[in-house]
């Protein structure tokens, strides 16, 4: 008998809801202090997760998510990028 492998979940900033990891896009803040998009969901840091979705995002943006969920000011150019990587894959 085999045993069902776990799912991770994680709760997106801009909705609240607890979805698989691999639907969610990693912002991770390093132990320097830099915040970036991570892709590939593995990078050494803290990480917030947001939904796929341009609405997610909007709200996470609107709340200001990111800078309570990382404890600092979050720069313009992480949430550019943020929108960039939504846009290459396929945020409504």
């Amino acid at each position: 008998m085999r045993r069902k492998k776990k799912i991770p979940l994680r709760r997106c900033v801009g909705c609240r809801e607890m979805k698989d990891k691999r639907e969610l896009l990693r912002i991770v803040k390093s132990n320097e202090g830099e915040i970036f998009v991570d892709p590939t969901g593995k990078k050494n840091g803290r990480g917030a997760y947001i939904c796929k979705d341009k609405s997610c995002y909007e709200q996470a943006v609107k709340a200001k998510s990111l800078s309570r969920e990382f404890g600092c000011e979050i720069p313009k150019e992480v949430y550019e990028d943020i929108s960039q990587h939504l846009e290459e894959h396929g945020g409504e």
